[in-house]
């Protein structure tokens, strides 16, 4: 679940980062050569130790993190930061109005005109950063605040399961076409139907849907799976959590339940939880993956940025 997302695939570009620093450690020789020729069970389990101490880290230091989150708003006709009267007050800043024109965000501070690429996290004010994303026409805006990130709350995991990965096949979808939903940062996108996959896990048959997510990294499976299980509440987030689909090259996808990730409503009231899809539900305990020990979103409040 990367060094920058939110608005704008923060876990994408963070989970990308952590593969870098993987593969540039074995390539220096650094981990003993993971105990000379590690096996890809081997392999798979040290990948995701790996990315979950470094999204650990990023938690707890990075500007963008969902801990120090401070607002996410529509942008709209324009919003305004700053003033105790803005939409969003931030003491001792200046005035900025930010506006969308044909797609392309900016902002205005001090009559000097600011770019917002989207998707990339930019400096505004002294200890403040904003991160713009989501589609044109329905863009959001995450302000940022290192003087108000929460205390770091560790983020925690059951203990890797070889058996929580399992070989699926992608099935064409009944009705093709796009839904709205949001991303497990909050963002509303118009998601695609990619299909189904069927498995059996714990001894219990599923079917879940599969969307198509935009914005992913070069390297990155842009397909999502938005699951519940009967851990849900006892153990992990009580919305659900996310996982993706990673193809392994002839035609089957390998489903990972070891890198199930929490929404970030999970760590941050500021952002809305996406709605359960509808139908995706595995009837058995799913004990793999990140888990939750409280203190974010109340469960109750859930987003309706699902059509289905």
């Amino acid at each position: 679940m990367t060094a920058d997302s939110g608005v704008a695939r923060t876990s994408r570009r963070a989970r990308w980062g952590i593969r870098l620093a993987v593969r540039c450690a074995l390539l220096t020789g650094c981990c003993s050569l993971l105990a000379a020729f590690p096996t890809p069970l081997d392999a798979q389990q040290t990948d995701i130790e790996t990315e979950r101490t470094e999204f650990s880290r990023w938690l707890a230091t990075a500007p963008t993190s969902p801990l120090a989150a401070l607002a996410l708003i529509a942008v709209g006709t324009g919003i305004r930061l700053g003033p105790a009267d803005a939409d969003v007050p931030i003491p001792g800043a200046p005035e900025a109005n930010v506006v969308e024109r044909g797609g392309r965000i900016t902002a205005i501070v001090g009559g000097t005109v600011r770019a917002l690429p989207r998707g990339q996290p930019v400096n505004l004010f002294r200890d403040h950063t904003v991160l713009a994303g989501g589609t044109p026409g329905r863009t959001m805006l995450a302000v940022f605040s290192i003087r108000a990130r929460k205390p770091a709350k560790a983020a925690a995991w059951y203990p890797y399961r070889p058996a929580a990965a399992v070989a699926v096949t992608l099935e064409p979808p009944a009705q093709p076409g796009t839904v709205r939903v949001l991303t497990a940062d909050g963002i509303e996108v118009n998601a695609a139907e990619a299909g189904t996959v069927a498995l059996a896990y714990g001894g219990q048959r599923a079917r879940l849907i599969v969307r198509r997510m935009p914005g992913a990294m070069a390297d990155e499976s842009e397909l999502e799976v938005y699951f519940r299980d009967r851990t849900n509440g006892k153990g992990t987030y009580p919305a659900g959590r996310f996982v993706a689909l990673v193809s392994t090259g002839d035609g089957r996808y390998r489903l990972d339940f070891n890198r199930a990730r929490n929404p970030f409503c999970a760590y941050s009231g500021v952002y809305p939880c996406p709605a359960p899809w509808r139908g995706n539900t595995i009837p058995a305990p799913v004990e793999a993956g990140e888990r939750y020990s409280g203190g974010g979103l109340d469960p109750g409040k859930v987003g309706d940025g699902a059509s289905d």
